[in-house]
Order: structure tokens, then sequence, then C-alpha cells
């Protein structure tokens, strides 16, 4: 996922990756459309890879911004200083709108297919969210990407061992919220000394009704599943995983997807309206404001 204008980056982080730009598109004679991905620790912004091309979110922010960057990039490339287009140098100035671009997937029509995530790519397409309110923008990406669930429900968590302790505050918040949480062994075992009420449900190995069956039984809203380095229970895992995709449950398996979930649905009130309107209407109003 992608947020602009950044929401969680300090000023300090923000003027870092500025000048890096800068001098790595001088040092590497660029002109045109430079991607750099970095990785951000204790306040300081490290760069991992530089690619002297666009990437896939150039569409997006052209159209939040307003600014043709295709269009701009390609004639510096003929020669046509920034200056001469009508623009400067430097980081574009935050505008009022904020947009959330999220991965779509296809699990569903892609049968057999382990909907787990990793450092492959795996969507098969992106949206965009805008709105004027961060929780608000987040909320829309997660309904259009297929994560639509209400502020109450039941959840079923199955957490690795090495994500327990990440999990905990999440699902609390889940739990907050009104959500009844369901859990294998483990995790319900967890939850419950740690003061969150969980209802612990069978593994598939241990017979049935298991947490198969539950998700079958359409008392499931969201089913929170990370990773095992453990193959026996990762197979148990791929087949509750495909189980939520084969039955239109929402299924997470990166607890920092989770937690925006949570921070969305959190801020979101009962009944409350979002305002919908073509993205034109968005960029006349960051240019007018």
């Amino acid at each position: 996922m992608a947020v602009y204008p950044p929401q969680g980056l300090s000023k300090s982080v923000c003027d870092q990756i500025v000048e890096s730009a800068i001098k790595l598109s001088n040092a590497l004679h660029v002109k045109g459309v430079m991607n750099i991905q970095y990785v951000i620790e204790n306040d300081t912004a490290y760069v991992l890879e530089v690619n002297p091309r666009a990437s896939r979110t150039v569409p997006y922010l052209s159209k939040i911004t307003g600014i043709p960057m295709i269009n701009v990039a390609t004639n510096v490339m003929l020669g046509k200083s920034l200056k001469d287009q009508g623009y400067s140098g430097g980081l574009f100035p935050e505008q009022k709108n904020i947009a959330v671009k999220a991965p779509v997937f296809s699990f569903a029509k892609l049968v057999q297919v382990d909907i787990g995530l990793g450092p492959e790519m795996k969507s098969t397409g992106e949206i965009m969210a805008v709105d004027q309110q961060y929780s608000k923008a987040l909320y829309k990406a997660m309904v259009a990407a297929g994560v639509d669930v209400s502020t109450k429900g039941s959840m079923l968590t199955t957490i690795a061992d090495q994500d327990k302790n990440e999990a905990l505050p999440i699902i609390k918040g889940f739990a907050d919220l009104g959500y009844r949480i369901y859990g294998t062994a483990g995790t319900a075992e967890f939850l419950n000394e740690n003061g969150v009420e969980a209802t612990r449900v069978k593994k598939i190995s241990e017979g049935s009704p298991n947490l198969v069956d539950l998700i079958r039984s359409g008392r499931i809203d969201l089913l929170i599943n990370t990773i095992s380095k453990d193959k026996k229970i990762e197979r148990e895992g791929a087949m509750i995983r495909r189980a939520s995709v084969e039955h239109g449950i929402p299924c997470l398996t990166s607890l920092d997807t989770a937690e925006a979930l949570l921070y969305a649905l959190s801020s979101r009130k009962e009944g409350e309206s979002f305002d919908c309107v073509t993205i034109d209407k968005y960029v006349t109003h960051r240019a007018t404001s």
C-alpha cells in the first residue's frame, strides 16, 4: 500500500529523501523519471535501490497531484527544463487531499493458489481512494480492495509464535470494537493469558468441528493468519486461507495491514457517510483551496 502525502514521516526524513534523490539523479545523470526504494529506521532514510524508470505508482501520483508526470519527464528528456514547463525543483507542496493506493488480488478466480503474501508480486491490479481525512481514505481503499468488514463481528485468528506479541494489541483493538475472537489452541491461550477473551477452535488435524468448519458456517467476518515457519502448521494455514477465499471472507496475512484496517474501522463512526466525487473534483478543490 502507499499513502500520499506521507502521514508518518518526519520532516527530517523527508528532507533526507529529497537531498539523496537530488544527489543520486545528478550522479547518475538521470533525465526523466527515477524510482528509488527507501527503508526508514531510527529516523534515517536508507537507499535500497535506484532504477532509472517509472513505477506503477506514477499514474496515481499524477492523478492526485494534477501533474502529468510522464509528459513532464518526456519533455525533460527532449531538452525542455522544469522551469520552462512551469515547475520548480524540490519536493512538491503537500495537498489537503489524501490518497491511498492499495493492491487488488484475484485469488477467488485462481483456484489452488495460496493467498499468503511474501516479497513476490501477487497482486493483479491496484485501486486508489481519496478523501480529506486519512482514516476515511484508508477505509475507502480497504473496501475497494475487497476488505469490506463491519465495525463489529467475529474474527478468527491463527498467529505464528514469532508474531504473537506484535499481534496482541491489534487483536485487542478488534475485541474493543466489539469483535468476538476465535483462535487455535496456542493463539487462544496466549490471548486469554493477556487479557483478550478468545474462544478456542480445533485445528484441521484435531478433527471436526474445526476452524475450517467455522469458516464454512458463515459465522466468521475476518481472518488474520500469519505465516508460520513450521511446515506442518503452514500446510494447514494454506488450507485455512484457501477456505476463507472460497467463502468470501477477507484474510489478512500481514499485521501491518491488520493494523491499518483496525485504524480505519476505529476511526469510522456508525452510520458515517463518505464523500464520493470524481478525481477531477478532488484535484480542482486542491488547486483552488
